[in-house]
Parts: C-alpha cells; sequence; structure tokens
C-alpha cells in the first residue's frame, strides 16, 4: 500500500510543470548538455525521492542539481554533493553501494529516504520563496506516506527551513522556531530534526563540513531512528 501510494506521488512530482521559470531552465540545461554529458541523455523533468518506503531516517536537500539529478533522474546522483553522501550513508550501513551514478545503477536504501525541498534545479541553485512554496506540498505528503519516520536530516539551512514548513504543514508547527547549525536538534511533534552543513562541492573542499562530521551525524540519526 506505502508503495503503491509512493508511486503515485512520484508520478505527480515527475509530471509537475507549475513553476515557469524552473520548467524553462531544466529542459534548457537537458538541451543544452555540458560537453562532458554531451552523449547522455538529460532526465530533465523534477527529480522525486527515493529510497527505503520504510525508511526511519528522512534525509531532505535543497534541490536536484542541473548536471546531477536533473541529468540521472535521481537525487543526489550524478555529482560531487552525491559522492560525498551515499559515501557516508553506505559507511552508516543505509546504502547498498557508496556510489550513485545512475537510476539503474542497483544501489538500494535501507531504512533511509532522501527527497528535496525542491524538485527541479534552480537557476544558481535559488529557488524563489514562490517556487519553494509550490513543491513544498510533495515533501508534507512524503512525510505522511513514510510513516516509520522519525529522525529527519537537513542537509543544510535551506531545508531545514523547508522541513520545518512541511512539517507545519502536516500538523507539526515547531513553537519556538528552532535555528539551524551544524548539529542542532530540534523534537517537533514526533520526530527528531537534526541538521548539518550541506555537503556540496565548495562546503566539502574547505572543510566546512568533513567525512567525520557527516558520520557523527548520521550516527546520532541513527541512534534516535532505533525502535
Amino acid at each position: 500500500m506505502r508503495r503503491a501510494a509512493l508511486a503515485v506521488l512520484t508520478a505527480e512530482i515527475v509530471g509537475c510543470r507549475r513553476c515557469p521559470r524552473l520548467v524553462e531552465y531544466r529542459e534548457r540545461v537537458a538541451r543544452q548538455r555540458v560537453a562532458r554529458y554531451a552523449g547522455e541523455t538529460y532526465w530533465g523533468r523534477p527529480v522525486p525521492g527515493f529510497g527505503d518506503p520504510e525508511a526511519r531516517i528522512l534525509v531532505v536537500g535543497l534541490a536536484p542539481a542541473a548536471h546531477g539529478g536533473n541529468r540521472t533522474g535521481r537525487v543526489f546522483t550524478g555529482d560531487r554533493s552525491g559522492d560525498f553522501l551515499y559515501a557516508a550513508l553506505h559507511r552508516a550501513g543505509l546504502a547498498s553501494r557508496p556510489t550513485a551514478v545512475a537510476r539503474d545503477d542497483g544501489l538500494e536504501l535501507r531504512g533511509a529516504y532522501i527527497a528535496a525541498v525542491n524538485r527541479c534545479c534552480p537557476p544558481d541553485n535559488s529557488p524563489t520563496p514562490a517556487e519553494r512554496d509550490a513543491c513544498l506540498p510533495f515533501l508534507a505528503r512524503e512525510l505522511v506516506l513514510l510513516a516509520q519516520v522519525r529522525v529527519i536530516v537537513a542537509l543544510g539551512a535551506y531545508a531545514w527551513d523547508g522541513a520545518l514548513r512541511a512539517l507545519a504543514a502536516a500538523g507539526h508547527a515547531a513553537r519556538p522556531r528552532p535555528r539551524f547549525a551544524h548539529a542542532a536538534e530540534a523534537a517537533v511533534g514526533p520526530y527528531r530534526l537534526l541538521g548539518t552543513y550541506h555537503p556540496s562541492q565548495r562546503n566539502v573542499f574547505t572543510g566546512l563540513v568533513t567525512a567525520a562530521m557527516f558520520d557523527a551525524i548520521l550516527a546520532r540519526a541513527l541512534d534516535l531512528a532505533a525502535p
């Protein structure tokens, strides 16, 4: 039943054309491919969530990368952030393999699900507030369908804010509103929200977030998610 409901939601996400600016941008990127991916067929559509329908941990990002998820059709797949994230999930026992390169690469998540606040790649990685609000109902619905989730890991301040908004839409408003920080924790209804710096190429290269720091976040998530 849960898998069927998530499949219906996935189809709605993939077919969404609510935001004209994002539709134009994602499709233009898919047509005007960069040289290193010139021979590939881009996904060029909204990117749905991915993972275990029985997950107890939900990882939330900002949006697909123009030449990552927008190319491959799977969140955090085919870009540097995904390289960092899936390697960490594999070390934590939440992913079947440490790399993610394509939708059909055999990767599976165990006890985890990955989604994003926005499902289309935005110009300059910056969705507008209206674009955020148009997409948030998808995340709120995922929260309801992923009934076993107890921990939400927000990758960056934007995802932290988006997760709080989706939680409020699902009937779990946080008062007072918790502030984002790396390793921040907040109890929101039946959930525990954890914050971490986003594993972007810049943050990793500058050492703002390291593998050890991220491993500690996932270890904490696993502890909190234990039945």
